[in-house]
């Protein structure tokens, strides 16, 4: 090792590009699903407010199983030196640095309010 920065060329970066765009996708569903909870909650769907609550507890357990940490960050860490706060996604920095304590709480908040609502059925 020389001790010199690594030298990137363009498939690295068009690996990252594809990285950050499926990271992106990724999270919008997340994100969707869980501002979805409380409209179908609202709207009578508890099944479909079931089964937005499973698809994101299968993502907090991913999440817990790789220390809290996303397993695209890792590899868009493969494709460049970068460790801004937005380097693997496309989102505001601000997002991105507050997206699990943000939406966590949300979460957290949509299944309080889903319980709430399936005992006073």
């Amino acid at each position: 090792m020389t001790g010199q920065p690594l030298r990137r060329g363009r498939g690295d970066a068009r690996a990252l590009a594809a990285v950050r765009l499926l990271h992106t996708a990724i999270w919008a569903f997340f994100a969707s699903s869980i501002l979805a909870i409380p409209v179908t909650i609202w709207a009578g769907q508890f099944v479909a407010a079931l089964w937005l609550s499973v698809f994101v507890w299968g993502e907090v357990v991913v999440l817990l199983l790789n220390r809290m940490r996303c397993p695209l960050t890792s590899l868009a860490a493969r494709y460049t030196d970068d460790r801004a706060d937005n380097f693997d996604i496309c989102l505001p920095r601000w997002l991105a640095r507050h997206n699990q304590r943000l939406f966590g709480t949300l979460f957290a908040l949509t299944q309080l309010h889903l319980g709430w609502a399936l005992l006073a059925r």
